[in-house]
């Protein structure tokens, strides 16, 4: 048993090594000629491109584009045959086996070797062979198993040459190159991950739904089908476009808006085209049998009300017949079940009347499948989305036949509710999972702005993919745009998951910004793309306040806008060094998206601290006021500037979706400061000191007169401040003083016109060993404050010498991925997953995925962090862990920790039964913080060193931080910045 584990485990373990970018891949194309090389576009000319008239509407559409992008890049137009071959010694042809004659016959003569690819779901070939015909000297040859096959492998040469899937949605330049060679070699592709891997465009208004307005105006009013005034015309000229994106994209699968529209009926052009096109279509986990809710409301609303089985079993099964009939001859998956209107419950009752009902729904649906498309219903792909009410349902007992496709639902927050039992792998219609960029409902609405790392999507979905989700992959794109890389990520680890590893996120970035941008500036345009992310990732735009981060603990608040600011500049400084025509795409992907963070950030600042000041009496109150208000207005014309003068109004209206001023889960009317109480106080003309110290909100001027200041110890070698400020309008002098010749002052006197602020350290040289006590003494208008410094210098240990972390200032912080050492079963392992998680990297917890809990001190992997404790007594530890579900069946989510010999305490992140919706404050906390706190107790006996062992017992627990707390941690966000430490052996 044993060593059947330990060979699943490497057997996975190789799905965690670092991605190997086939060397193919890097050098398919070149501008440079190399022996044997093919000659795509050379002196002014391109060879012609070769397609079958018979195959597929949507591959000789394809060529077309390919034609186009060739000539967008050289300047040099390749002609395009159908059938004939041109009398020129090298040609491109495309093909799908079984459909092109071309290929075909190059098959049949041995000509072409197609066995890698013959028969598998969307693969491709591309390669040069030579004397395909005998007037022909040598031929790329671009051929797929299946249509969608030959489309991705025509996009691929595309991009490969230069042309950007973003280049009409994301204004991405096309760069103009005199040469294109295709290197020798065969270069094979498929077949995916994921099978379907797809979009949905939901939450659509006010952004996209204005935006089509804007471009398209509204849809022709008609009886038949039923169309009133005023729906916007999401037609076939958006959807198009949008098609094209999904193949250039590697994707093949769409839901369409569904807000107030009905794809099929809006505009009859619109499925015939996506099948052309060879996009998948469905409708969303609400709409069953491929009919839109509104194709029901604009025919019953008035009359019947919202769709109800119980009430209309007649109507409701003639309605679904049609939309079967209807769209039969298009390639589509057919949602099944049913939900109550407006993504609510279905009916009143209890689960059990619910779940009979819906297995009556289920049963007929499927008959009507049979019978309309004349075949039997397993051979038709289906779904049955289990999202909120539905999988209580399924955890209750209710099933559907085999062949249809379970498309488990997240939490709406990125975090994977449920994954595939072993059962449930066995199962033919397999498993999906429905995902979110962008959420409408509780605990808040996330609409905006990009707030999705790719190491947190890499977490969920390459577990997803572990354990057998892997049929469908959609992800809720909201009004689409602004989600552009994530959404590109996605499609990416949908098409390869293997490729795309825990520690490749720089890299994959960094090949992004190149494409996009050109290499020279794109390690640090990847460095700002990647910590714009995760900065928002901590919390979401929506939900941050004036008192998200502490302003006055670990200086947390300033540092997380001095960071949003610094790569705002960065982003400035690169944009205007780009040439002009990268720019528009620069702006769009990169600079407004990290200015727009920076200013919401840096006005929630200046609210807290209009807020602090108010509390503390000093005349620069009214100032952070007039700032908070200035930054609204900076913000609004941000957001105008990107709607309407970007582009000349390209974009207008994807900035209309609010941000600031919520008060509830639902997004307000319109941005507004309402939810921020800001304080305007009345400053008198006389001069008055106000102090307060790092770590206080207090001002100790008055009848307090002395504090002292949060200690200093010489391993951390901490800097403290004092801020000195005026409570009226004139200017004071102020002076300070120490009798301390260790104690070092950034500024001893001077003048207070608002605020100052001096730091304090330590000149740990000089200092004493052991327990040192100083004092400052601050004069200003006749005030006298005194402050104590505190500074620690032990004999032992040594910092030189130290192994390990260290306490200071009542605490040890410690990043995860910082362990001292790590010991690996043969049954699981802790991965470190770059970047992930609020400040640094994270560590998750991996086994097969038919492994059995771990057991602390048998099977179980461990992290181990050494550290020096100068605190004996009783300790608390909080571990701060990915907001991850307990996503095994009837499992809770756990692990264990313990300090050095002690027996492991078994520590429950999330109970078995646990019910993540809204309504569970303890979810709504976690989603919002994106983190779970686990605080364990402990006994420390003696100072010196101690280990602190983290034990996995369930896979999918992810660490991202520790926090020894001996008696000193204050409030704050993230948490306390790491301690100091030293490794000597690890």
């Amino acid at each position: 048993m044993k060593k059947y584990y330990q060979i699943i485990y490497y057997l996975f373990s190789f799905l965690l090594l670092p991605g190997i970018v086939d060397a193919q891949v890097k050098s398919f194309i070149s501008d440079k000629k190399i022996d044997n090389s093919f000659t795509l576009s050379a002196n002014g000319k391109s060879v012609s491109i070769v397609i079958s008239s018979l195959d597929y509407e949507g591959v000789k559409r394809v060529a077309k584009d390919l034609q186009k992008d060739i000539k967008n890049v050289t300047s040099a137009e390749p002609n395009l045959f159908f059938d004939d071959i041109p009398n020129e010694k090298e040609v491109v042809i495309i093909g799908t086996i079984g459909k092109s004659k071309l290929i075909d016959d190059l098959i049949s003569q041995n000509k072409l070797v197609v066995n890698d690819i013959n028969g598998k779901w969307e693969t491709y070939q591309l390669q040069v062979i030579e004397k395909p015909f005998p007037e022909i000297d040598r031929a790329l040859i671009i051929v797929g198993s299946d249509k969608r096959g030959t489309i991705f492998g025509t996009y691929d040469l595309s991009e490969k040459i230069g042309v950007s899937p973003w280049y009409w949605w994301a204004d991405v330049a096309i760069e103009h190159k005199d040469k294109l060679y295709v290197n020798p070699g065969t270069y094979i592709q498929g077949p995916p991950s994921v099978m379907y891997r797809g979009i949905f465009l939901n939450d659509e208004y006010p952004n996209l739904t204005n935006w089509i307005i804007d471009k398209f105006g509204f849809v022709t009013p008609s009886k038949n089908p039923p169309r009133h005034e005023g729906i916007a015309n999401y037609n076939h000229e958006f959807y198009t476009k949008l098609f094209e994106l999904i193949l250039r994209l590697k994707g093949n699968y769409l839901w369409p808006a569904m807000w107030n529209n009905a794809f099929n009926e809006d505009d009859p052009e619109n499925p015939k085209l996506a099948d052309e096109y060879g996009i998948v279509m469905g409708n969303s986990h609400q709409e069953p049998m491929l009919r839109a809710q509104k194709e029901w409301d604009r025919r019953y609303s008035k009359t019947l009300g919202s769709w109800n089985y119980a009430k209309y079993p007649d109507t409701l099964n003639n309605f679904w017949r049609e939309g079967i009939r209807r769209n039969k001859d298009y390639e589509s998956i057919i949602t099944i079940g049913l939900r109550g209107a407006d993504d609510t419950p279905m009916a009143p009752g209890g689960p059990e009347e619910n779940m009979a009902l819906l297995e009556k729904i289920v049963d007929v649906q499927r008959k009507i499948i049979s019978e309309e498309m004349n075949t039997d219903a397993t051979k038709v792909p289906q779904l049955w989305c289990l999202y909120k009410e539905v999988l209580e349902f399924y955890n209750a007992g209710m099933r559907v036949p085999d062949d249809v496709t379970l498309l488990w639902a997240e939490d709406n927050w990125g975090n994977v509710r449920r994954l595939p039992t072993n059962e449930e792998r066995q199962r033919s219609g397999g498993a999906g999972i429905y995902y979110h960029f962008d959420y409408h409902g509780g605990p808040r609405s996330y609409q905006w702005i990009n707030t999705s790392p790719i190491p947190k999507i890499w977490d969920q979905l390459s577990l997803a993919k572990q354990y057998g989700a892997d049929r469908i992959w959609i992800v809720n794109v909201g009004h689409f745009k602004g989600y552009e890389f994530p959404l590109e990520y996605f499609m990416d680890l949908a098409w390869n998951t293997n490729e795309m590893t825990n520690d490749n996120f720089d890299e994959y970035t960094q090949i992004w910004a190149a494409r996009e941008f050109g290499s020279n500036y794109s390690s640090e345009i990847a460095d700002i793309v990647s910590k714009y992310t995760k900065f928002n990732g901590r919390r979401k735009p929506e939900l941050l306040n004036p008192f998200t981060y502490s302003l006055v603990n670990y200086d947390e608040a300033e540092t997380v806008v001095n960071d949003y600011n610094k790569i705002a500049c960065k982003a400035e400084e690169i944009y205007n060094k780009l040439s002009a025509e990268k720019r528009d795409a620069f702006y769009e992907l990169v600079l407004f998206p990290v200015k727009a963070c920076a200013i919401v950030n840096q006005l929630y600042l200046a609210a807290g601290k209009n807020a602090l000041y108010a509390k503390q009496n000093r005349a620069s109150t009214n100032d952070m006021a007039a700032e908070t208000r200035a930054l609204f207005s900076a913000d609004t014309t941000l957001m105008g500037y990107f709607n309407r003068s970007f582009l000349n109004g390209k974009w207008n209206h994807f900035m209309d979706q609010t941000h600031l001023g919520y008060t509830s889960w639902n997004d307000p009317p319109q941005n507004s400061l309402r939810a921020i109480n800001l304080k305007e106080i009345e400053i008198p003309d006389d001069a008055k000191m106000g102090v307060c110290i790092d770590g206080s909100e207090v001002d100790i001027t008055g009848e307090q007169n002395q504090a002292a200041l949060l200690p200093f110890d010489v391993f951390n070698q901490q800097k403290r401040y004092i801020e000195i400020f005026n409570k009226g309008k004139l200017t004071f002098e102020f002076n300070v003083s120490t009798k301390a010749s260790w104690i070092i002052l950034s500024e001893v006197k001077g003048k207070v016109e608002k605020d100052n602020r001096i730091w304090v350290s330590i000149d740990w040289e000089n200092l004493p060993s052991g327990k040192n006590s100083g004092a400052i003494i601050i004069n200003g208008t006749n005030e006298n404050v005194t402050l104590i410094v505190d500074a620690f210098k032990p004999d032992e240990p040594a910092r030189k010498s130290l192994d390990g972390f260290v306490e200071g200032d009542g605490f040890v912080s410690i990043e995860a991925e910082h362990f001292t050492a790590k010991t690996d079963s043969d049954f699981n392992c802790w991965i470190k997953i770059e970047d992930y998680g609020h400040t640094l990297s994270a560590m998750r917890a991996t086994a097969p995925a038919n492994a059995p809990a771990a057991v602390p001190g048998k099977s179980s992997s461990c992290l181990e962090y050494k550290m020096y404790l100068f605190n004996t007594g009783d300790i608390e530890v909080q571990g701060i862990f990915s907001p991850t579900l307990n996503f095994l069946a009837g499992r809770p989510l756990q692990y264990a920790i313990s300090f050095d010999d002690d027996t492991p305490q078994v520590v429950t992140l999330v109970p078995a039964d646990f019910i993540a919706q809204h309504g569970n404050m303890d979810w709504e906390k976690v989603v919002g913080d994106n983190a779970r706190i686990s605080i364990t107790k402990h006994k420390i006996s003696n100072p010196g060193y101690h280990i602190l062992k983290i034990w996995m017992i369930d896979p999918g627990v992810v660490l991202q931080k520790i926090v020894v707390n001996t008696g000193g941690v204050r409030p704050s966000y993230l948490g306390p910045p790491e301690s100091f430490y030293n490794v000597l052996n690890k």
